[in-house]
């Protein structure tokens, strides 16, 4: 069983932490590959993060599709797939990797639900914290289906406070210790009940997309306070083949898992998850001229 005394950190590809700041051996997990493509090159970023790390690095687990995965391809320490081949990262890690990683001392993992969920299981050894959890990070991640009460809780927990650390390392605590601690699932509580007071700005900005070919394109710069671009990027689904919100300098470019759009490829990023992207707004012209003159998706089977 890997030690419950790892050091966590949570992060995004685009802002990985100082290597010379995270302790002993490590391991990386639901952490994609940053690409050109998306504003924030390998070379200057994931490169040079895996150069500091050096041996330290034990192993790194990822299921979001990039075009370097062939470079590491024969060291074993890089357990790599494609979003097609896994829809969620903790279903990747068992009993017999965490085994054969050895003890580590840190975890570097993405601060979503599923790069949580991929933490917890590590500590305990490859085991799921609870018997539906990979399904739960699944269906969370690629919005395909429902997931059971708890992975519903802590989803609207983490988008009611995508920004609050304290709140990931409790969740991965509660998610440790079997979901028994009564204190760690009130707060958790607390915060997902926040999110049904984003859904009303969501539902506001739904209904200001307008319809451009294929796509749907919302304006957010409009919000009014605070709003859930998942839930907003699903809303535009039901309109249009592609969701598009623009915000914060940035658009966000969405299409349903199973749909067969690759925007990765589509509109050269390098890297990600080819149903979701994000890019700088300056390629707004650009996106729509491409995703509606590419040639109909065929869809793919979710197995």
């Amino acid at each position: 069983m890997a030690e419950a005394i790892a050091r966590t950190v949570f992060t995004t590809p685009r802002s990985l932490p100082d290597a010379d700041t995270l302790p002993g051996r490590v391991v990386v997990l639901d952490i994609a590959f940053a690409a050109e493509g998306l504003g924030t090159p390998f070379e200057t970023v994931t490169g040079p993060f895996l150069a500091k790390l050096g041996d330290r690095l034990a192993a790194w687990v990822d299921h979001h599709d990039h075009e370097y995965h062939a470079r590491y391809a024969a060291d074993p320490r890089f357990v790599l797939a494609t979003k097609a081949e896994h829809g969620a990262c903790p279903e990747m890690i068992t009993p017999e990797l965490v085994q054969a990683i050895g003890p580590i001392e840190t975890i570097v993992t993405h601060v979503d639900l599923d790069g949580l969920y991929a933490a917890a299981k590590w500590i305990l050894g490859g085991r799921a914290p609870y018997p539906s959890a990979d399904e739960d990070a699944r269906m969370v991640d690629t919005r395909m289906g429902e997931p059971g009460p708890t992975g519903r809780l802590i989803d609207h927990a983490l988008r009611a406070r995508f920004r609050d650390e304290a709140l990931k390392h409790r969740i991965v605590r509660w998610l440790v210790g079997g979901l028994r601690d009564k204190e760690h699932r009130a707060v958790i509580a607390e915060a997902a009940a926040e999110f049904e007071l984003m859904e009303q700005e969501t539902r506001r900005l739904a209904g200001r997309y307008r319809s451009i070919g294929r796509i749907a394109l919302v304006d957010a710069r409009e919000s009014r306070g605070p709003y859930d671009k998942t839930e907003l990027l699903l809303e535009g689904q039901k309109k249009a083949q592609v969701a598009v919100v623009r915000a914060s300098g940035m658009l966000t470019v969405a299409a349903p898992y199973d749909s067969g759009w690759d925007f990765v490829s589509l509109l050269n990023l390098g890297g990600g998850m080819p149903t979701r992207v994000s890019l700088p707004e300056g390629r707004l012209e650009e996106t729509i001229s491409k995703i509606n003159a590419a040639p109909v998706p065929t869809k793919r089977s979710t197995g």
